[in-house]
């Protein structure tokens, strides 16, 4: 099989992985979003140990750790995606799936943003109006919900900015997991004991089948990010962002759907400009691309 076939058949399963979370989540709805975060990040460790033992990174990861550039961005992305995995575990168990799919939606606009701020890059004329139809989409969900859809807000930015953090790294996937599941899993083993000694631990309370599906957190937090890691070294960032949004489509779909929350006009007209929105982005980057391949081609066979 081509590797490009590979990769791309690589990062479907990852995204698709990720857009079947929610019903994933659903089933552990009898613990509280903290109990889930600390099983879920200290569950992932020990699964990602297990993967460093088996392909045999202890040298990179000594050496993220040696490296204090590389190992405080990841320590920050540690703090970054746990707030986002509980934000997103609360979100889904409390019927807010679909605001969920919004903050993954609207998370490729606030990466543009980011590197105006942070990076300084320029910005095109369609980024701009991409940005701008984005920010009117979420004042008027502000409007609508008479709040402003923190979920998502929070999911965007918690996202956004552990991709940054990932990127001024330059770890790879086993090895970047395992300093940042370790840097948090510490906090994650002192709430669950401090759950039991209080008497709110609901995990082993719920049966074995429960149980299970607790301590499987771990490998399904793993592979679909392995899995996003054997795709991006195969196949070109243009189909990875292209496949980035199949993830909170199936969120939304889910959320619609099979758990029907509810969709006011307001609602969808929100939804219709995010969407807008990344259409604009993703013909901007489509074109962008087509224009710059063949001059990239050129300078590399001069």
């Amino acid at each position: 099989m081509p590797e490009q076939r590979r990769g791309f058949i690589y990062g479907f399963s990852a995204y698709l992985l990720w857009g079947l979370f929610p019903l994933y989540w659903k089933l552990l709805d009898s613990s509280g979003a903290v109990e889930l975060l600390a099983h879920r990040i200290l569950w992932s460790l020990i699964t990602i140990v297990a993967l460093v033992l088996v392909r045999r990174r202890f040298g990179q990861v000594r050496a993220l750790l040696g490296d204090p550039r590389r190992r405080w961005p990841l320590v920050a992305g540690a703090l970054l995606i746990s707030v986002n995995w509980g934000t997103y575990i609360w979100g889904v168990n409390h019927g807010r799936v679909v605001e969920t799919s919004l903050g993954y939606f609207i998370t490729p606009l606030f990466t543009v943003l980011l590197g105006v701020i942070v990076m300084k890059e320029r910005l095109r004329v369609a980024q701009w109006i991409a940005l701008a139809i984005a920010f009117v989409a979420v004042v008027g969900l502000t409007i609508e919900n008479g709040r402003p859809p923190w979920v998502a807000i929070i999911l965007t930015f918690s996202f956004g900015l552990y991709g940054l953090a990932k990127k001024k790294a330059g770890a790879g996937a086993i090895e970047g997991m395992a300093v940042e599941s370790a840097t948090v899993a510490p906090l994650a083993l002192i709430a669950i004991l401090v759950l039991g000694v209080q008497g709110q631990s609901t995990v082993t309370h719920e049966g074995l089948g429960y149980l299970v599906l607790v301590l499987l957190t771990g490998p399904i937090t793993a592979v679909p990010l392995l899995l996003f890691g054997a795709a991006a070294t195969r196949i070109s960032m243009t189909t990875l962002g292209l496949l980035n949004y199949i993830a909170p489509i199936m969120q939304f779909a889910v959320g619609v759907l099979v758990f029907h929350e509810l969709m006011s006009p307001m609602r969808w007209a929100g939804f219709g400009l995010v969407w807008l929105a990344l259409v604009i982005l993703t013909w901007h980057g489509v074109t962008r691309r087509r224009r710059t391949l063949p001059l990239e081609v050129a300078a590399s066979a001069a």
